[in-house]
């Protein structure tokens, strides 16, 4: 049996260091920052650890809203394709710092992209 993307990405330490490192990106972006304003971002981070080791075929914790309801609210406040780019460009600049061989990177990024109708209420 082949190794997980989750386990292929170094499983749950490298899941962590990435969530980290990807919202200190997030939270630094003056274009996409005021959407995490009245976050509450420690109970963030841990949503995204469960939901990144799910997608990545990793022991499945995730118990959090679907795509779609959980970005609903952020849709009406005006989340769109460049806050989305945004957001999918923080992720890979991300695993470039933490030096995920880019065919992983790829498989990740093609996930991410996946979820944008959803994520957009389209």
């Amino acid at each position: 049996m082949s190794a997980t993307l989750y386990e292929q990405l170094g499983g749950a330490a490298a899941v962590e260091a990435a969530v980290d490192i990807f919202y200190r990106k997030v939270l630094n972006d003056d274009s996409i920052s005021h959407f995490f304003e009245t976050v509450d971002m420690a109970a963030q981070r841990n949503k995204q650890k469960a939901f990144l080791t799910m997608v990545f075929g990793g022991p499945n914790q995730y118990s959090g809203k679907d795509m779609r309801s959980a970005h609903a609210h952020l849709v009406k406040q005006g989340l769109n394709d460049a806050h989305f780019d945004a957001v999918a460009g923080h992720l890979q600049a991300t695993l470039q710092d933490l030096n995920v061989p880019a065919g992983l990177i790829d498989e990740v990024i093609a996930i991410a992209a996946s979820t944008r109708d959803d994520v957009l209420n389209r």
